[in-house]
């Protein structure tokens, strides 16, 4: 058979940051979008350098308390023989870079096209902005996450709805791991949702670009995938958090009623 024969399916989008409009349209559609072009190079380094320094601050106590976590790391993970921080919780409050990152004109535009002028980040609140780094290895605490909406991690909150940001670092692949969406389920609810990491019908794999941002809705059922390389090539960094458009929480509302229902 040859290559004519066959009907390609189109490329999941990847929108220009200055797109807005198709950006919207895709994202009320589907509950989710891929956007390039916010982050130069330069500042993508200067990224890289400082989480690895907020990691090593973490590890090494420097750091406020609450920019660890037991919820959703381990205080015994273990990487390449040695203690190692999956998370660096509140991010965006102890490292002047990834708050200058999070406060990007361009993305604030974006979320605020979707949720409204009186948006607001939750930073400074449960675990505020985070940094990710999600690998693989015998003794590693986080390198996947099964079926969930970002909802379900606070339903009795009047919080919602939320447009979620995460800024990659790294690129994504089947090496390093990846989202996986289902697109549309937004305008549902959870019925049906699988317990863990099955295969879902309709379900797309999102591969990012470094320096691209995925926008998603709180209610998109999403997971993401285990990387299949045990070495660099498995990482994935990325800096993630959330905007919300109902009522702020109360001041140190805390940790304490997350509900942390998908699988790792």
């Amino acid at each position: 058979m040859t290559a004519s024969a066959f009907t390609l399916a189109p490329a999941l989008p990847r929108f220009d940051a200055g797109d807005r409009d198709a950006i919207s349209e895709f994202f009320r559609n589907y509950g989710f979008a891929l956007v390039r072009g916010l982050y130069d190079e330069s500042t993508l380094a200067g990224l890289d350098d400082d989480m690895l320094a907020q990691q090593d601050s973490l590890l090494a106590g420097e750091l406020p308390e609450k920019c660890g976590t037991v919820i959703l790391d381990s205080p015994d993970a273990v990487v390449d023989d040695a203690p190692f921080a999956h998370y660096v919780c509140h991010i965006s409050e102890v490292s002047e870079r990834a708050h200058a990152a999070v406060w990007n004109p361009g993305l604030v535009g974006l979320i605020r096209g979707e949720l409204g002028e009186g948006a607001w980040l939750l930073d400074d609140d449960r675990f505020g902005v985070v940094f990710q780094d999600a690998r693989p290895g015998p003794r590693s605490a986080y390198s996947r996450i099964g079926w969930h909406s970002d909802e379900q991690s606070g339903p009795h909150l009047p919080i919602w709805p939320s447009v979620a940001f995460t800024i990659h670092l790294d690129a994504t692949s089947p090496a390093n791991g990846f989202l996986r969406v289902l697109p549309g389920s937004h305008h549902g609810d959870a019925t049906g949702m699988p317990p863990g990491f099955e295969r879902v019908p309709g379900e797309l794999a999102i591969y990012a670009e470094r320096g691209d941002v995925i926008l998603h809705h709180s209610g998109l059922w999403h997971s993401a995938a285990r990387a299949t390389d045990d070495g660099p090539a498995g990482v994935r960094r990325h800096i993630r958090g959330g905007w919300y458009g109902g009522s702020r929480l109360a001041p140190n509302h805390g940790t304490d009623d997350f509900v942390k229902n998908a699988l790792r």
